[in-house]
């Protein structure tokens, strides 16, 4: 299967030299002394470039890009299975084609009953779609295991973040876990900011249950909640125990409407 753009020239531009130019701005690319981190898991946004691309940016700038993506974000569209993986095939992009890893996707499927090879979930949904040009941009020999979430309980994040971890420590390679989520939509730019850091907090804790009880409870918007939940468990069963904020911003900044903005968040997870 070759999965098509769908949010070119909306999200982020169409046109190849235009969107490296784009990207390389984000990615301050002229910054020859800083350091690549590695790290087992990120939190970048997915809103259209103009709004979010400077957070996502900060944080695709810092870390190491292995060849090998897990991505996670979350389902808008409501098509497909509560947890969809695509498992073959290949995505078309402006950079040029984003290959789908075979034997790792393969590896999750057989991994846990709770993740379901759905091609059909993967088709329009642009949560993960807006994080390969950076990815393309820093390893054009990036290959990627997309996952959107509809719906998942507690337990079941941390069964399927617990599936991801062994699957990675089986395969032996390296492999960064991408986690795609804006967080609190459409309030004032107050309101969102002081939600944004009650569940941020919750992140960088580390705490996936007290990620989604705190959201749940104070009413955030955070789209990627139950992917960044799952890659908590994920990163924990892998040993991980750092975690930073690099850069927190929101879309009334650009947009100059403070009334109904979308907070974004670029986070790391070591």
């Amino acid at each position: 299967m070759i999965r098509k753009a769908c949010v070119a020239d909306q999200f982020y531009p169409a046109n190849a030299g235009e969107l490296g130019n784009m990207i390389d701005a984000f990615l301050h690319l002229d910054d020859k002394d800083k350091r690549k981190e590695r790290a087992t898991a990120i939190v970048a946004p997915h809103a259209g470039y103009i709004y979010s691309g400077g957070v996502a940016g900060s944080v695709y700038s810092l870390v190491e890009i292995p060849e090998n993506v897990i991505l996670i974000g979350p389902n808008h569209t409501g098509i497909g299975e509560r947890v969809s993986m695509m498992a073959e095939g290949a995505w078309d992009m402006p950079f040029g084609s984003v290959e789908v890893n075979e034997e790792l996707a393969l590896k999750l499927a057989s991994s846990t009953p709770l993740l379901t090879v759905d091609n059909s979930a993967h088709i329009s949904e642009h949560s993960l779609e807006v994080q390969l040009p950076f990815l393309q941009r820093l390893n054009p020999s990036v290959k990627i295991v997309p996952i959107t979430v509809m719906a998942a309980n507690p337990d079941e994040c941390v069964r399927i973040g617990n599936a991801i971890a062994g699957c990675i420590e089986e395969y032996g390679h390296d492999v960064l876990i991408v986690v795609s989520s804006d967080m609190n939509h459409y309030e004032s730019e107050e309101s969102t900011r002081v939600k944004d850091h009650l569940a941020i907090e919750k992140v960088l804790a580390l705490d996936s249950r007290a990620l989604l009880e705190t959201t749940g409870s104070n009413k955030i918007t955070m789209c990627g909640v139950l992917p960044t939940a799952i890659a908590i468990e994920a990163a924990l069963s892998l040993n991980a125990g750092k975690t930073r904020l690099v850069e927190y911003a929101t879309s009334g900044e650009v947009s100059g409407d403070y009334d109904h903005v979308v907070g974004y968040a670029g986070i790391i997870i070591q």
